[in-house]
């Protein structure tokens, strides 16, 4: 189902949250940069660290080849909006005080140069998603939630290292493709969306796919949904706009618990 035709579903005497507009880049770019640090504060809530590896970056609104990004060597559980940094398409820091990550520039410059569609992308060594990734499978149609990804992903089948070449982040791009989402294989997932809150709700709900999936795998013989049937709830279930309003409730969750993050 195509946005407008969900929007022309919704009601329109009650309530509903949807996608804000902004009439100016100045406000779109406060609001990117606001929905980047909350989903960074919800990625460090949800115990999605290791280290200093994981990264979810936003495109400038004005200037479309520079993303902001959480700094190199902060927790996410800390992030504000003041130590958010913009990065350029040479990986130059040319807003805020901290550096970059070498392979947040490598992997996410080329995926936002692969897709001017995609605002924003997430990706960090998330315990299920690394599980899944060592396995070098792609999500099966198991469960309802997991069809979001059905034929929507693709599997990034290599492991060199740590990603600090450009050529390895094109690599990835191209195993992304057009879809939503990536298996990096010994690595951990990727996810995009045309807004923050899509891309992070792709990775958050990705990450429980996998855990589902390897849960159920030890358990026994899984049975899967029928391709017709995982069509359809793709269709239902895996665009951009459901997404962002899938995303909701943990975004409101977050910023009443931890409003500091605004700073």
């Amino acid at each position: 189902m195509a946005d407008e035709d969900l929007l022309a579903k919704l009601p329109t005497d009650l309530i509903f949250k949807l996608p804000p507009t902004f009439d100016n880049v100045e406000d779109e770019r406060r609001h990117r940069k606001e929905r980047l640090a909350a989903a960074l504060r919800i990625f460090g809530k949800f115990g999605f660290e290791e280290g200093v590896a994981g990264h979810i970056t936003a495109r400038d609104p004005e200037l479309t080849d520079h993303f902001w990004v959480n700094p190199f060597g902060m927790s996410f559980k800390h992030i504000r909006v003041s130590d958010l940094i913009l990065v350029n398409h040479k990986g130059d820091v040319v807003e805020g005080r901290y550096p970059v990550n070498g392979a947040a520039f490598a992997i996410h410059s080329q995926v936002h140069q692969a897709r001017p569609d995609v605002v924003a992308a997430a990706h960090s060594h998330s315990i299920h998603g690394r599980a899944l990734s060592a396995l070098g499978q792609l999500l099966e149609p198991i469960t309802q939630d997991a069809c979001a990804f059905y034929q929507d992903h693709g599997l990034f089948d290599d492991y060199t290292g740590v990603v600090t070449d450009l050529e390895e982040g094109k690599r990835i791009a191209a195993a992304l493709g057009d879809g939503k989402a990536v298996v990096l294989r010994n690595h951990g997932l990727l996810t995009v969306g045309d807004t923050v809150d899509a891309a992070a709700w792709w990775f958050i709900t990705m990450e429980r796919s996998a855990q589902v999936q390897l849960l159920a795998k030890a358990a026994g013989q899984v049975v899967q949904i029928k391709h017709e049937n995982a069509a359809l709830t793709h269709t239902q279930i895996g665009n951009d706009l459901v997404g962002w309003i899938n995303y909701q409730p943990l975004h409101d969750q977050i910023t009443r618990e931890q409003p500091d993050l605004f700073e």
